[in-house]
């Protein structure tokens, strides 16, 4: 039986892709287990208080939010220095996780939401507009090094640009751009994209990272 952390994640979320960036950059292994959003493992269901990736089992410890687990696996190796941010990179962070995702969604599925999806586009460029200004001809949000801000924002980005992603580029927003394209072309995110096998009782253990 493993004795590794329990680690609840879907591919394509971006709060779980946040989360195993965390985890690769902190080297903490888990036991992966993949989930299917429309069909949840009934064990995965007994352990998440909200039903929702990503979720980590430590023992008897449950954490059921993203920044949670970023937290976790940096709190005991954080090689990078990701943890090494002033507050307003957690002011970023909060705004992104607020208004900027609920710009989001109510551009991605106005359907559902019954929202203006222009009035909602409108506002997501505008926090992205910040960003773009806050990194200006660096690599990151906060200079030359990337903080845990980039890591839990990116994801969020990416899901916004690949609404649509020629309206996406044809904006001026070159530092985001740059910022972006670095990271779908990292290794570290070809680390945490893989397509992992969903996860069933008694399957064999998926480690990661590897």
């Amino acid at each position: 039986m493993s004795k590794l952390p329990i680690f609840y994640s879907f591919r394509r979320c971006p709060y779980a892709m946040r989360a195993r960036l965390a985890l690769l950059a902190s080297g903490q292994q888990v036991e992966l287990r993949e989930i299917l959003l429309r069909d949840k493992a009934p064990e995965f269901l007994a352990t998440s208080p909200s039903a929702t990736v990503p979720c980590l089992r430590d023992g008897d410890d449950v954490l059921d939010e993203s920044l949670d687990i970023m937290h976790w696996a940096l709190e005991r190796n954080d090689p990078d220095g990701w943890l090494d941010m002033t507050p307003e990179g957690h002011a970023l962070i909060e705004e992104a996780d607020g208004p900027f995702k609920d710009a989001l969604d109510r551009t991605k599925y106005h359907t559902r939401y019954d929202s203006d999806a222009e009035v909602e586009r409108a506002k997501a460029h505008e926090f992205i507009g910040e960003l773009n200004k806050r990194i200006g001809a660096g690599r990151w949000l906060f200079g030359q090094n990337a903080v845990l801000a980039d890591k839990a924002i990116l994801p969020f980005i990416r899901q916004f640009a690949f609404i649509d992603k020629a309206r996406f580029d044809a904006q001026e927003w070159p530092g985001v751009h740059r910022w972006l394209s670095a990271f779908l072309g990292s290794s570290q995110f070809a680390t945490i994209m893989p397509k992992f096998p969903v996860w069933q009782s008694g399957d064999a253990i998926t480690a990661f990272p590897s």
